[in-house]
């Protein structure tokens, strides 16, 4: 199955995603959630973070996080996954983060926090921000039996494109993962994600080490992006027949 680039769900759905770029409308939550005074508090394994309407628009229209339904009507509330938080307070440098209703943390102490809980956080966030970064709106992808899937701007207006599996590889570049480790693995995950038209994107964060102590020593790692497709032979045999060069003797 070929890929034929974005699936828009709606007529004129491209134009309104390239009338309002994404990078624009991050930057706006940027200045809007630096100016708030709400924390965002860990709850389970995810945080909550009450907002205002005009947060709560931004927070909606840049895909972070999923809004709470609640019985008060005056209240807003997001759930945002470990990786949109520690995004928001590291990388936009814009979203306060209190642990156990005391004050603020800095980033290194919330690092830190995020470690205690997964030792494997620094390899998904490190994917998560290769993500981000570019502009791709990033959700889980547990429904498609993968790490995440990604959207090239907002989910209400396009399909997602590519569903994400994220790997590693120590300092010496020996694999530590378990993921992908034989073909079959590989296949079924083609196969599954060709079948909802997805095109399976590896993401292998080399150098990757287990005691990450900062979050500035993911610097030193690299992520190796590989496009997985199925070879497909109707699609690529020639039916061509070859001709000799004429006047060529053999």
């Amino acid at each position: 199955m070929e890929l034929s680039g974005p699936r828009w769900k709606g007529k004129n759905f491209a134009q309104i995603a390239n009338s309002n770029p994404m990078s624009k409308i991050i930057a706006q939550l940027q200045v809007c959630l630096s100016n708030s005074e709400s924390a965002a508090l860990p709850i389970g394994t995810d945080f909550l973070l009450e907002t205002v309407p005009e947060l709560t628009k931004l927070l909606n229209r840049t895909s972070f996080g999923r809004q709470l339904t609640t019985s008060y009507d005056s209240k807003q509330y997001f759930q945002l996954s470990p990786e949109e938080t520690f995004y928001l307070h590291h990388f936009l440098k814009c979203l306060k983060v209190s642990i156990d209703n005391a004050k603020l943390i800095d980033v290194n102490d919330l690092w830190n926090f995020m470690r205690s809980r997964s030792e494997l956080f620094p390899i998904y966030y490190r994917a998560y921000v290769h993500l981000r970064s570019k502009n791709w709106i990033v959700k889980l992808g547990t429904k498609n039996g993968v790490d995440y899937v990604v959207y090239r701007h907002h989910p209400a207006l396009v399909h997602s494109e590519y569903a994400v599996i994220v790997d590693r590889e120590n300092d010496k570049g020996e694999k530590e993962g378990k993921r992908m480790r034989i073909w079959s693995d590989l296949h079924c995950a083609v196969r599954a994600c060709n079948g909802v038209a997805k095109a399976v994107l590896l993401l292998n964060v080399m150098g990757y080490e287990v005691n990450f102590s900062l979050p500035e020593l993911l610097e030193r790692t690299i992520v190796d992006e590989r496009q997985i497709t199925r070879w497909v032979p109707s699609q690529c045999r020639d039916d061509c027949k070859l001709e000799g060069n004429k006047g060529e003797h053999h």
